[in-house]
C-alpha cells in the first residue's frame, strides 16, 4: 500500500515539475518572514503549502472570496502520542 501511495505522489510531483519547466505560469509573492520572493504556481489551491527558498519557512496559501492570494505561516500540529 505504501509503495502505491508513494508512487502516485511521486508521479504527481514529477508531473508538476515537468509542467513548470514547460513555461507554466507563476506569480511572485513576498515571504512574510524574510521578504523574499516566492514563486507560486498560477493553479495553486487554498490550503497548499509552499516553502520560502531563502528562510525555509513553510507557508500556507489562502485564497479569499475575491480571489486574492495570501501566504501565512503554516501551523504545524505536534504529534499526540497518547500522553
Amino acid at each position: 500500500m505504501f509503495i502505491f501511495v508513494f508512487r502516485n505522489i511521486y508521479k504527481e510531483k514529477l508531473s508538476f515539475l515537468l509542467s513548470m519547466d514547460k513555461g507554466a505560469k507563476a506569480f511572485k509573492l513576498k515571504c512574510p518572514e524574510c521578504d523574499a520572493d516566492i514563486e507560486v504556481p498560477e493553479d495553486v489551491i487554498s490550503g497548499e503549502i509552499v516553502s520560502c527558498p531563502d528562510c525555509g519557512l513553510d507557508l500556507e496559501v489562502k485564497i479569499d472570496e475575491s480571489g486574492s492570494v495570501n501566504l501565512k505561516p503554516a501551523e504545524i500540529e505536534g504529534e499526540d502520542w497518547g500522553e
